[in-house]
């Protein structure tokens, strides 16, 4: 898919995971003690997928992502303060604390939203490949999806769409083989790679718990993009450690399947690879503990921070009975 991606930097990369891990642990006891609002959907098991791909991006590119997409809004740059503010329901929430967990978006990031609706960002993602096309900006969408998406119709009628149109969109799945509580084998008969040659689309796969596999499948798509136009779909394998919500039993599941996810662990994985590079277990707690600390400080800013009045949180959610008048 074009020319070789650019050289991973592995440490970064590394960091990102790490990041993104900690703060859905945290997240984990916010739930818990009551200081986050609504539900959250965690990707603990996932981290590779956006950190890799989200390394492959630059400014000018856009994402939309899902209902599980606080790794991708981390990746791509969201800070800790405006992340932690917005979830916790605050007023200096990048989206003033109305967007919460699965609603988080940040234009001048070029995130266009997470969304609690399956399937729901693919859309959004394109008409955002379409502006780029249109505008001639030589930027990328990315559409995040979950194999939970691929029976919906909105997912089959974008790839016609973008095959159509030949539009610089970038289809990620992130495939941990569950749709809700169900085996995606259950719910979906054919396979993303079958869909995709029946549209015409470029297809790769890649092992979703390799960071660096990621970064470098993701880069070599960006880089494809850019040059000679699309879409294409690139599906990564991984695993979904928590429920499909934060305090589902996963009864569901099988014990065994649970048992083995820890030797996959992306995070593990990156560390062994780091070994191998002569990069010291010193370095690498020297990380851990710079994140810690920074979670640590963002958790008590937003605790800090006030939450939204009543005419702050209805702000730009209603129109008033005036301006719909005039609209009409």
């Amino acid at each position: 898919m074009g020319k070789q991606a650019p050289t991973v930097d592995l440490l970064t990369l590394y960091r990102t995971l790490l990041t993104i891990r900690a703060v859905e642990n945290s997240l984990t006891r916010l739930f818990a003690d009551g200081e986050v609002p609504g539900f959250i959907h965690l990707s603990i098991g996932q981290e590779a997928v956006a950190a890799g791909v989200c390394a492959a991006l630059g400014d000018q590119d856009t994402l939309a992502t899902t209902h599980r997409g606080h790794g991708h809004v981390l990746a791509r740059g969201l800070s800790l303060d405006h992340f932690f503010r917005e979830v916790m329901g605050r007023s200096g929430g990048v989206c003033a604390g109305r967007g919460g967990s699965m609603h988080v978006a940040d234009m001048d990031l070029g995130i266009l939203g997470a969304n609690g609706i399956v399937g729901a960002g693919i859309p959004i993602a394109l008409g955002s490949a379409l502006a780029h096309q249109i505008r001639k900006t030589g930027a990328v969408a990315v559409a995040f999806f979950g194999d939970g998406a691929m029976a919906e119709g909105v997912l089959h009628e974008t790839l016609n769409m973008a095959a159509l149109w030949h539009l610089p969109l970038l289809m990620v799945c992130e495939n941990n083989g569950w749709s809700e509580f169900s085996p995606t084998s259950q719910q979906f008969v054919a396979s993303l790679e079958k869909l995709a040659d029946t549209f015409g689309i470029g297809y790769q796969r890649v092992d979703g718990n390799d960071v660096a596999a990621v970064a470098h499948a993701a880069g070599a798509c960006v880089n494809t993009l850019r040059q000679a136009g699309g879409p294409l779909i690139l599906e990564c394998s991984t695993q979904r450690v928590r429920g499909h919500y934060e305090g589902d039993p996963q009864k569901y599941r099988p014990a065994e399947e649970l048992a083995a996810m820890d030797a996959n662990d992306p995070i593990k994985r990156a560390e062994q690879q780091l070994a191998t590079m002569k990069v010291s277990a010193a370095k690498l707690k020297k990380i851990r503990q710079e994140v810690d600390s920074e979670i640590a400080c963002a958790i008590a800013s937003a605790r800090a921070d006030a939450e939204p009045t009543y005419p702050e949180a209805l702000a730009d959610v209603y129109a008033s009975a005036s301006t719909a008048r005039s609209i009409s």
